[in-house]
């Protein structure tokens, strides 16, 4: 097992992002700003027609129009879905998603895919995170998204085993390769996905396809410190390829929001050179909608 502080981290990690991944994956981004976004599905997690969700008077929308529908509200042509608010994941399904939103005029730039503990001691809880992973390598195949974000949870003992989850999602990060599918792990969940253990991964495995996925806020957790999220945010950026999430605050379990500095954020990622995507990602209490317009218009001022 490996500790790593921030310090240790940003001395052992002077090289950067260019030197390490010198085989970019294939991948044209846009120029124009408002094509460079995108929406999630999380923030209408209680308007997804899935099993179990009962909507509460709430008009349900299956993911498979999610796309026709970011387009009709907020006239984006890019969705950064979650496979856990599709209705299937049998190929048939995928395939209608894939076709729909095509119809749509819009594009899937990132598959958010759900979290297995990768640095479990018991090597069969391994090879099953293993076998998730690849899992969502297909359905990003499938769909026709170029890269898919892999949560870690947590495992017993309470602290991040750097190499146990290099050997795993190293695996995970190969099997994308062969499919020209990158994967990409998200600054979340203290500890099992605090950012620098995330980047310690990523330079251990020192592959293209096992990149760092920004979330603009998410570091607020659990401290509430927004110099120490900056700091997070800039380090994930050094490491980025396509997808990076906007919020302009994080919202804890109690329903306190925690609020960022947007422009600060966006500096970040352009001094970084990201070309990549940016989702919406709205945390803020109230209806997503008109959050998530909001933040889409902050976004495109930003990076005009």
């Amino acid at each position: 097992m490996m500790a790593l502080s921030r310090r240790n981290f940003l001395k052992t990690s002077a090289f950067g992002a260019a030197a390490l991944f010198a085989r970019e994956p294939q991948l044209t981004f846009p120029a124009d700003p408002r094509e460079r976004l995108a929406v999630t599905s999380w923030p209408f997690r209680a308007y997804m027609d899935v099993p179990g969700n009962q909507g509460n008077g709430k008009t349900l929308v299956d993911a498979k129009d999610f796309a026709a529908m970011v387009v009709e509200r907020f006239g984006i042509h890019n969705i950064n879905p979650l496979n856990s608010h599709f209705r299937s994941t049998e190929p048939a399904y995928l395939e209608q998603l894939r076709a729909s939103t095509a119809k749509a005029g819009s594009h899937i730039v990132d598959l958010g895919h759900g979290g297995r503990p990768f640095y479990h001691p018991d090597p069969a809880k391994r090879q099953d995170a293993i076998a998730f992973g690849k899992k969502g390598v297909d359905i990003a195949l499938a769909i026709g998204s170029p890269s898919m974000r892999q949560h870690v949870t947590p495992a017993p003992g309470g602290k991040a085993d750097i190499d146990l989850a290099a050997e795993t999602l190293g695996e995970v990060a190969a099997y994308g390769e062969k499919h020209n599918i990158v994967v990409n792990l998200e600054n979340d969940v203290p500890v099992c996905e605090d950012p620098y253990f995330l980047i310690a991964v990523i330079e251990k495995v020192r592959s293209p396809y096992l990149r760092a996925l920004p979330d603009f806020a998410n570091s607020m957790n659990p401290r509430g410190d927004a110099e120490w999220n900056y700091q997070a945010v800039a380090a994930m950026f050094r490491h980025v390829f396509n997808m990076a999430h906007v919020k302009s605050g994080y919202a804890n379990a109690s329903g306190k929001v925690y609020p960022v500095d947007l422009a600060r954020l966006f500096a970040i990622a352009k001094q970084a050179g990201y070309r990549g995507y940016f989702s919406m990602e709205t945390e803020t209490p109230g209806d997503p909608f008109e959050a998530t317009k909001k933040l889409a218009e902050e976004t495109i001022r930003y990076l005009s």
